[in-house]
């Protein structure tokens, strides 16, 4: 399951309250049938949680890592297990501190694993990894789904819960504004990309009627739109150069960037 939304949405909050670390100001709240916020050591061995953020013991190895975790459980994963599982066979036995950034957050999401939990919470996994070890991380996502184990993820790369999740909610001022399969996601906006060469800046591309974002790599342009007919128009009006024009279906990112200020500029309108 797939929560996403902008910065200071409500994400972590809403994660940290489910796993019982921030206590909640009203209403109920029930995780694998009891509250969060009183359940005991039985339910907490049942969950596992990999934080935005996290320290390791330096001198330890990845396997020793692993073991002490691991002794705080009463039915832990073998180590050995584990260390497949996240793709860290070669470096068993290399101390935390030499591992890479990539590498140390894999070992966190080991150290969630260790416990053998049937509901793990990611709190942005992959911040920070670069592409090729952001798609080892995804097929180790993908491996835990196939053992059985229910995934609570928070992300920022909507390619990523577009990969992984198979229901996905967004969430914006702290309100639930879209819930659904990818698919389903996406249906809830006519929204387009469409890619052009042109003169014309990023800032007067984001003047155009119903753009919602706009940005630039090495060979053209890339505008996120509602529809694609009236910003076509605009763009031919104020640049006869225009070459280059490919207009696609919309995809997530598409649709979250309609679906979040669409529920921003309703916002504005209440206040």
């Amino acid at each position: 399951f797939g929560l996403l939304g902008p910065n200071g949405a409500g994400k972590t909050t809403t994660v940290e309250i489910r796993e019982g670390f921030r206590d909640r100001d009203a209403g109920d709240v029930s995780v694998l049938g009891e509250d969060p916020h009183r359940a005991g050591r039985e339910w907490r061995e049942r969950v596992g949680v990999v934080l935005q953020s996290s320290s390791l013991y330096p001198n330890l190895t990845v396997k020793e890592s692993l073991e002490v975790f691991g002794g705080y459980f009463a039915r832990p994963r073998e180590p050995g297990e584990v260390i497949e599982i996240i793709g860290l066979t070669d470096k068993a036995n290399a101390r935390c501190r030499t591992l890479s950034g990539g590498q140390k957050r894999r070992l966190d999401l080991g150290l969630a694993l260790v416990g053998n939990p049937d509901l793990l919470f990611l709190d942005e996994p992959t911040t920070g990894f670069d592409p090729s070890a952001r798609r080892t991380a995804w097929e180790t996502i993908r491996t835990l789904r196939t053992l059985g184990t229910t995934i609570l993820l928070t992300t920022h790369y909507l390619e990523e819960a577009d990969a992984l999740a198979d229901r996905i909610a967004v969430i914006n001022q702290g309100e639930i504004i879209a819930e659904g399969t990818p698919a389903e996601i996406k249906a809830q906006t006519s929204g387009k990309r469409i890619r052009c060469i042109t003169s014309l800046s990023l800032a007067s591309l984001f003047q155009l009627p119903g753009v919602t974002d706009a940005r630039q790599d090495r060979e053209a342009v890339e505008i996120h739109a509602r529809e694609a007919e009236p910003v076509v128009r605009a763009l031919l009006t104020r640049d006869p150069s225009l070459s280059g024009l490919e207009i696609t279906s919309a995809g997530l990112e598409e649709a979250f960037l309609a679906l979040t200020q669409d529920n921003g500029e309703k916002a504005s309108r209440n206040n």
